[in-house]
């Protein structure tokens, strides 16, 4: 049985398989087409988190993350901090 740990196999992660997990969270499909289950969704959620973090990705580049806005302009309508979800 080998010793790797999961932070061991994020800490050994190439660029290029951190770029083929974060397209897989966001297909939620690996390259061949197959879908991914919720446990390697979670999975390769948390190694692409873990990895950004220890490559020290720049947080705008993060997966997740959301622009706040600091300083825009708020119209009174209260709508500063909503997010509001739009369908193609």
């Amino acid at each position: 049985m080998s010793d790797m740990t999961f932070d061991k196999m994020v800490a050994q992660m190439t660029p290029a398989m951190y770029d083929s997990f974060k397209q897989a969270v966001a297909l939620r499909k690996w390259p061949d087409g197959q879908r991914l289950s919720e446990e390697q969704t979670e999975l390769c959620l948390e190694a692409v988190m873990k990895y950004e973090v220890a490559h020290d990705i720049p947080e705008n580049e993060r997966v997740g993350y959301i622009e706040r806005g600091g300083g825009g302009t708020d119209d009174g309508a209260g709508e500063s901090d909503t997010i509001k979800w739009m369908s193609r």
